[in-house]
């Protein structure tokens, strides 16, 4: 199996890339080969016999996406977006990015088929912010798409053209909307979501961080391997089971930030709970204000996909991932 990780050098995709290699396979298929394609080269994934390529080039680049397709992966992963924050501040780099490259990626993907038969499985990342208020106390599977900012927006758009390309069988798309990934390793984004990793991974090394709304603000969570386990998921699924709605609201966990310090309180202590100082931010408070706060995911837990319980369970994983089981300055 080929397999194209688009995204391959943020987060996610390593994390991704690091799992298919310590599973030696996906779908019962062995991996023979990667391409990971990012806007900066993404490292060698460790352990790894087979062939990797690194493809440095922005998506959205003319000529980028069908050079990657021209290759014919079996797998396509599309993760490669800029974040919330950095779209609602840059309107034409988020539309470029978010939604000109997702749509040249499935154009590549249908002009390379016009030569002879090429139908992969596509992959897509899409997220909750195409869903905006006002809500009902839990977002459920026939809840329609008003998003409040332009991310979300172009995300939506991304959601209809993938459903569009799979009915005309020029790919075989999956969608998954994930929910805001905490605890995120590594330094801090341009993300409007990203207080809610902030919170959580500097005091447990025993820095300060800044919370920008109040605690009493809900939303919707999932751990970082649950996020690996939802596109593995998908990779191999039966799409027969999707009919034309191609993109799936990921399982996850509803909480609120006081309920994300009580959790470190019980991992950490007192002691990194008072490395939080709390700056009220209203550019964030209102971006948040418009983003979901729960969802009843019976759609994708039917077909199989699993989250996280509780935010112990989130906290822990990173404890346990990122910091050796240990928590301190």
């Amino acid at each position: 199996m080929h397999i194209l990780v688009i995204g391959a050098a943020g987060m996610v995709g390593r994390k991704l890339t690091e799992a298919l290699v310590r599973d030696g396979g996906i779908g019962g298929r062995p991996i023979e080969r990667f391409t990971l394609a990012d806007v900066v080269a993404a490292d060698r994934p460790a352990g790894f016999a087979g062939a990797v390529e690194s493809v440095a080039a922005d998506l959205s680049a003319p000529g980028v996406a069908a050079g990657l397709v021209a290759t014919r992966p079996d797998l396509i992963f599309h993760l490669a977006a800029i974040v919330s924050g950095e779209a609602e501040a840059d309107f034409e780099k988020g539309y470029r990015i978010n939604l000109d490259g997702t749509r040249l990626l499935l154009e590549a993907i249908r002009l390379e088929g016009r030569t002879a038969p090429y139908r992969p499985r596509l992959v897509f990342t899409s997220s909750i912010a195409v869903f905006g208020a006002p809500f009902p106390d839990a977002i459920g599977d026939e809840f329609f798409s008003t998003p409040l900012t332009s991310y979300g927006t172009q995300k939506a758009i991304g959601e209809l053209l993938l459903n569009d390309y799979s009915r005309r069988g020029f790919v075989d798309g999956v969608g998954i909307r994930l929910p805001t990934i905490v605890v995120r390793p590594g330094k801090p984004n341009a993300a409007a979501s990203g207080f809610f990793s902030n919170i959580l991974r500097e005091p447990l090394v025993g820095q300060e961080a800044v919370l920008p709304v109040s605690r009493d603000v809900r939303h919707w969570f999932a751990s970082p391997r649950a996020a690996v386990g939802f596109l593995r998921h998908a990779a191999t699924m039966d799409t027969a089971q999707l009919g034309w709605r191609r993109t799936l609201s990921a399982p996850g966990l509803s909480a609120t930030v006081g309920e994300e310090i009580d959790a470190l309180r019980r991992i950490a202590g007192d002691r990194a709970v008072r490395l939080i100082r709390e700056e009220p931010n209203e550019t964030i408070t209102r971006i948040v204000a418009g983003w979901p706060r729960n969802f009843d995911a019976k759609r994708a837990l039917s077909l199989g996909f699993v989250a996280e319980r509780d935010f112990d369970e989130i906290l822990r994983a990173h404890v346990d991932d990122e910091l050796g089981g240990r928590v301190g300055g």
